[in-house]
């Protein structure tokens, strides 16, 4: 029986993140994957720049910005297609180096996933690969496997499992975790349609408030655009197969565009729910992406979810494989990742009945409230900013309970030098940023530990954001979260790094760095 460190069970987004990031690392792993070649339609859209980091870390900066248009905003729009309001998004890059928001085909996204995981060699990928069992003991996982093309049966032994096999996953049901439900439910028509022609519409978000059919648009590549209808009770996506039926919902949009120049993608019925897992966690196997979570998609956080899942346990479990760190620290994953992700999904339900529920009431409701939400203090922000919920407090975020702090933020991805951001300076490993100057012996012992030390320097985006904390020393883990933050460098500061790694792990250079 073949033994590896880690089985990742599902090649989507976010196994396929997963494994990357674990090869960075030097984690031996195999990921098993039901489908030989990539599910050809188009799923998730829209992604944020938090996660755009994240694909940026996997090396596909430039090749992520080859498939992706930057998201303009959100309109909301009445029945008769008049504008209740707007929120405009800056497409430049923001905090995190990146656009706010971009717009993608997933199958393109998984195209350029799956290329670049072949660049490592610690990486082996099967295809055609259902597992059937898990099973556990004191001393790791075995995994049980059928060649869906031979018919043929093997097993596997791992010593962790990062079932990432979706939201009808078999691991969830093996180690005995169930969904909850957050308390919403819709059923919506989605569709995908190609045209060389220009629909002329405005480049951001349209949601569509009407009692009788809410919807959603938005041009999600150079030739392609994607509607979201909800569905009425009796109703089914076979009812909107062909362009007649299908032409008068999204007319609105199309205009005088012949209907042959339209050519239908997609039509797929989906049900918009919101769950979480209530447990993420057996032992040696963990669930991630949709196996843990699913999010209506009023926000684009569906997928965004399933790599920030994986950017959380990666480098946890790498530390953990590698020696250097304790096995507790795994005990943070759910801690961290189960409360952000409940936060995202209870926005998304909020957006959602509010754009959505109320009948011929709510509509009244939303035209008079509307075109007034530009006055709400701070809702402008909350509709623009892509920025999410800090970390949960846990042993590896540290954090005051009676005060505000950066601890559990993401540090922002700002320039150090030249083209160089911080993501690129960090390299995967912990960091101290500080705006204060360091004695040589606080310097040598934060090399020591195989961290890097970034000088914040006056004037710079990170002197900006340490003073905005009221702070001038930040511990920056692997994933960019902040660890702890404090007025000055204390010797547990620098402890603190130690008691969680130290990792060797691949650099971009180790000498300190000003920025």
């Amino acid at each position: 029986m073949r033994t590896v460190p880690v089985v990742i069970v599902g090649a989507g987004p976010t196994g396929l993140t997963a494994a990357t990031l674990l090869a960075q690392y030097g984690v031996e792993c195999l990921v098993l994957e039901r489908w030989e070649s990539i599910y050809p339609q188009p799923r998730a859209v829209a992604l944020d720049d938090e996660v755009h980091r994240i694909l940026a870390r996997l090396g596909l900066r430039d090749e992520f910005a080859a498939i992706s248009r930057p998201h303009r905003g959100l309109r909301l729009l009445d029945r008769n297609m008049r504008v209740l309001a707007e929120f405009r998004r800056d497409t430049g890059p923001g905090r995190h180096g990146y656009p706010p928001g971009s717009m993608f085909d997933q199958p393109e996204l998984e195209t350029i996933l799956r290329r670049n995981l072949k660049r490592h060699g610690t990486v082996t990928f099967r295809g055609n690969a259902e597992v059937t069992a898990l099973s556990q003991d004191v001393s790791g996982v075995r995994v049980d496997v059928t060649d869906t093309a031979t018919g043929e049966h093997e097993s596997v032994r791992a010593a962790y499992v990062l079932a990432c096999d979706g939201a009808n996953s078999l691991s969830r049901a093996a180690i005995g975790a169930a969904m909850q439900d957050l308390g919403f439910t819709q059923r919506w028509l989605v569709i995908d349609v190609a045209t060389e022609a220009d629909l002329g519409q405005w480049e951001g978000v349209h949601q569509l408030s009407d009692p009788a059919r809410a919807g959603t648009y938005m041009r999600v590549g150079k030739t392609r655009y994607r509607w979201e209808f909800q569905l009425t009770p009796g109703e089914i996506a076979d009812d909107y197969r062909d362009m007649a039926r299908l032409h008068p919902l999204i007319s609105r949009w199309t205009g005088d565009i012949p209907v042959a120049e339209l050519e239908i993608i997609r039509v797929a019925e989906y049900t918009f729910r919101a769950q979480v897992a209530d447990r993420w966690r057996d032992r040696r196997v963990f669930l991630l992406g949709d196996a843990a979570h699913l999010t209506p998609p009023f926000i684009g956080q569906g997928m965004c979810a399933g790599l920030r899942d994986a950017m959380n346990l990666a480098w946890k479990l790498a530390g953990v494989l590698g020696g250097t760190l304790p096995e507790t620290v795994l005990d943070t994953y759910e801690i961290e990742r189960r409360h952000h992700a409940r936060a995202m999904i209870k926005l998304a339900r909020l957006i959602g009945t509010a754009m959505t529920a109320g009948g011929e009431l709510g509509n009244i409701i939303r035209r008079a409230v509307a075109p007034r939400l530009h006055l709400v203090p701070g809702l402008t922000d909350l509709a623009t900013d892509s920025r999410t919920p800090p970390l949960h407090r846990s042993d590896l975020v540290v954090r005051p309970r009676l005060r505000r702090s950066l601890a559990g933020g993401l540090c922002p991805n700002a320039v150090i030098d030249g083209d160089r951001r911080f993501d690129d300076v960090a390299a995967g490993r912990f960091s101290i940023v500080t705006s204060t100057e360091l004695s040589a012996a606080q310097r040598a012992d934060i090399e020591r530990r195989g961290a890097v030390l970034v000088t914040a320097r006056p004037g710079s985006d990170l002197h900006r954001w340490l003073a905005a904390g009221g702070v001038r020393v930040a511990v920056v883990r692997p994933d960019g979260a902040v660890l702890s933050a404090s007025r000055r460098l204390l010797p547990h500061t620098i402890d603190a790094v130690g008691s969680v790694g130290g990792q060797s792990w691949p650099t971009a250079g180790s000498s300190p760095t000003a920025a």
